[in-house]
């Protein structure tokens, strides 16, 4: 997981209340701490605090927005065997 980076990461959060979240950066820690400080997103400003539990580097945005779209598709159950590789 090394940031910064021109190629962009998918990620996934775990929030204080145990849910999961999912998104894009070209930098993972950045936006770690932006959703840490409440303004990464909406739904994670409301669920803090938030820890990094996954992240993977893909080569292009447009794979990077594909899956994205398919991990926040899966179940939880799905999404924790991600994460546990």
């Amino acid at each position: 997981m090394s940031s910064p980076s021109y190629v962009p990461f998918v990620y996934i959060l775990r929030c204080g209340d145990g849910s999961l979240y999912t998104g894009i950066a070209r930098d993972v820690q950045s936006r770690l701490k932006l959703h840490q400080a409440g303004k990464g997103a909406k739904y994670t400003a409301t669920h803090l605090p938030v820890d990094l539990i996954w992240a993977r580097e893909v080569p292009t945005w447009a794979e990077a927005m594909r899956e994205e779209r398919r991990i926040k598709r899966l179940s939880r159950a799905k999404k924790l065997l991600l994460v546990a590789g």
